[in-house]
C-alpha cells in the first residue's frame, strides 16, 4: 500500500503545475511563439492565457519570480512523451553475453564460439567467456588460459580485455568489452 502511495506522489511531482494550480503572486509570462510579455500576478496570466485558448504552465519555479509559458498542455505533454520515447529508443544497455567451452575444444568449435563473441561484441554487448572443467582437468588449467589469451588475440580488433583470466571454482572466466570509438 505504502510503495503505490510513493508512486502516486512520484508521479504528481513530475507533473507540471498548470492554470488553477499556479499559486504564486507573480510570475514570468512567456507567450506561445517563446517571446516575454513580462511579469504578470498569476490570474492576470491564467486570465490571458485562457482568452487565447489555451493553457497555463509552469516551466521554471526555481527562478524568481517562477516562469510560465502560455501553450497547449495536450500538446506539449504528448511531445515530451514523444521525446522521452526517442531517448529510450536510442539507449543501448550493454548486456553480458555468454560464450561456453572446454579446454579441449576441437578448431571448428573455437571458430564457432570467436563467430559467437564476435556478433555479441558487434551488437554492443560484453562478452563472458567460460571454460569449464570436469573432474581431474583442473590440473591443465594453463591450457585453459591460453585458449582464453588466444581468444582475446583473435577478438582484438573489436574488443578489449575488461576482466583477465580468473578462477572461479571449475571454471576459468575472462570478460571481453567492445573497444571504445
Amino acid at each position: 500500500m505504502l510503495d503505490k502511495s510513493n508512486k502516486l506522489k512520484k508521479r504528481n511531482q513530475e507533473q507540471p503545475i498548470i492554470n488553477e494550480k499556479i499559486k504564486y503572486r507573480k510570475v514570468r509570462l512567456i507567450n506561445l511563439s517563446g517571446d516575454q510579455l513580462g511579469v504578470y500576478s498569476s490570474s492576470e496570466a491564467l486570465r490571458i492565457a485562457i482568452e487565447e485558448g489555451l493553457d497555463l504552465v509552469i516551466i521554471n519555479n526555481k527562478s524568481d519570480p517562477p516562469v510560465c509559458r502560455i501553450l497547449d498542455y495536450g500538446k506539449y505533454r504528448f511531445m515530451q512523451e514523444k521525446k522521452a520515447k526517442e531517448a529510450r529508443k536510442k539507449q543501448h544497455s550493454a548486456s553480458l553475453k555468454e560464450v561456453k567451452m572446454r579446454y579441449k575444444i576441437e578448431q571448428h568449435d573455437y571458430k564457432v564460439r570467436i563467430n559467437q563473441a564476435y556478433r555479441f561484441i558487434q551488437a554492443g554487448d560484453k562478452v563472458k567467456a567460460t571454460i569449464t572443467f570436469r573432474g581431474r582437468e583442473i590440473q591443465h588449467y594453463g591450457l585453459a588460459i591460453e585458449l582464453l589469451k588466444k581468444m582475446a588475440k583473435d577478438l582484438s580488433n573489436i574488443a578489449e580485455i575488461q576482466q583477465a583470466p580468473s578462477k572461479d571454482g571449475k571454471h576459468i572466466i575472462m570478460i571481453l568489452s567492445p573497444k571504445k570509438a
